[in-house]
């Protein structure tokens, strides 16, 4: 994993110069190899050799540190732009992106259903040894979001040999919600059942994780949990909030783009899903607060009367502090 050095607060509108800022915020997108110690051995690795070995020899752009940086797009100098910009994006389709998935949908154990967006669409042949990435995406996020079909369409495409099963978690991506269970940054239960039904079904496929954002906590926090029992060959966790508590506090500060942007479109996402699947969500055990649900301004607030009631917390601080992925990191 790798820590790019990315500022969490964005100070966008505090009258700073954009060229300063620019240089600034550019000379503290140094790229950091946060875990590769002598000790730890590459996965799957016949030779054994050490990962900082193999990243050495294969990708001394994150090594070396004459090559180990980001250059910035100059006109989004903060994670809360460059945010702000995926999500404008979202929709887009264009050569890079323009896939049509192969979907499948599984019922869990508990009533409740995932779906799996495949690309390329799936064959008849069990014993397909191409590998598979299972890739996960951010908060209210889908297979539909432009990154996260970019990638899939250069992972599958003709010459890269990969598979790919982009997870919708449950309610999200047009998956029906048919439990009351959310999923939640927490709980890594549905995409452990996915990648073991994906193992079971596909024997001779090597597996790989990505995660983005949430979706990336989720992945290193079952890594974290499942430990040497892991199947995954791989991972990748791309953006993770491995702090949520530090995620929460900068998502919750008082600033322009949160208050006029980030925090509305959030809470109204939250509040969309909540009328949609009304039906179900009244059999919940959790006995949510309808009320004070609909009228809350803030993901704090939110995640305080849904995310942490139904994990039995206190509040959004005490799930933040539960849900982060930090102690699963050596």
């Amino acid at each position: 994993m790798f820590d790019y050095g990315l500022p969490y607060s964005d100070p966008a509108f505090s009258g700073i110069s954009l060229l300063g800022s620019v240089r600034k915020f550019s000379t503290r997108c140094r790229v950091q190899l946060v875990t590769a110690a002598p000790g730890v051995t590459a996965v799957d690795s016949n030779l054994g050799e050490n990962i900082r070995t193999l990243l050495d020899a294969h990708c001394p752009s994150l090594t070396d540190a004459k090559q180990a940086c980001m250059k910035p797009t100059p006109f989004l100098r903060g994670g809360m732009l460059q945010s702000l910009y995926s999500t404008m994006k979202a929709l887009k389709r264009d050569k890079y992106s323009d896939i049509s998935y192969d979907r499948e949908t599984k019922v869990l154990s508990d009533g409740g259903t995932v779906s799996l967006d495949w690309y390329p669409a799936r064959g008849p042949d069990s014993a397909d040894a191409r590998p598979i990435a299972i890739v996960m995406a951010g908060l209210g996020g889908s297979s539909y979001e432009y990154h996260v079909r970019c990638l899939a369409k250069t992972l599958g495409r003709d010459g890269a040999g990969y598979r790919v099963a982009v997870m919708n978690h449950r309610g999200m991506g047009r998956t029906p919600l048919t439990s009351p269970k959310i999923y939640n940054a927490s709980d890594t239960d549905d995409y452990r059942d996915i990648v073991e039904y994906i193992r079971i079904s596909n024997p001779n496929a090597p597996l790989l994780g990505v995660g983005f954002s949430l979706g990336a906590n989720v992945l290193t926090k079952y890594l974290g949990e499942q430990g040497a029992e892991s199947p995954l060959s791989a991972a990748i966790a791309i953006c993770c909030p491995f702090d949520m508590s530090l995620t929460g506090r900068s998502l919750d500060a008082d600033t322009f783009l949160n208050n006029k942007l980030f925090q509305p479109h959030l809470v109204a996402t939250i509040k969309r899903f909540f009328r949609r699947n009304s039906e179900v969500l009244q059999n919940s055990p959790t006995d949510y607060d309808w009320d004070a649900i609909m009228k809350a301004t803030r993901m704090s607030q939110i995640d305080t009367l849904v995310t942490a009631r139904d994990s039995g917390q206190r509040d959004c601080w005490e799930h933040y502090r539960a849900a982060s992925s930090t102690p699963y990191v050596d």
